[in-house]
């Protein structure tokens, strides 16, 4: 996902075809292996979110899956546009 407002509007209307809020949505971006990037992405979730890490075979990037209780489209989109402010982040 580049980030762009025709991309968000796309991933909306997915959003709104899936079904009814609140839901456990499955966010998953990549990142650089450093612990700033990292903390940052973590920061965006709750407490109650589920994070999972994974590095890469060469440990220069992360993998992280965070599954959390969203309670519209719209935070699932806001989600996804705070965390392309973060320089190295790769939404999937």
């Amino acid at each position: 996902m580049s980030g762009t407002g025709k991309d968000f509007e796309a991933l909306r209307a997915k959003l709104e075809e899936e079904g009814k809020y609140p839901k456990l949505y499955l966010f998953k971006f990549i990142i650089p292996s450093d612990n700033r990037t990292l903390a940052l992405v973590e920061a965006l979730f709750s407490d109650d979110a589920i994070i999972d890490l994974r590095s890469s075979r060469n440990g220069k990037y992360l993998s992280i899956s965070a599954k959390e209780v969203m309670t519209n489209s719209d935070s699932i989109i806001q989600r996804y546009q705070e965390a392309m402010k973060i320089e190295g982040v790769i939404a999937l």
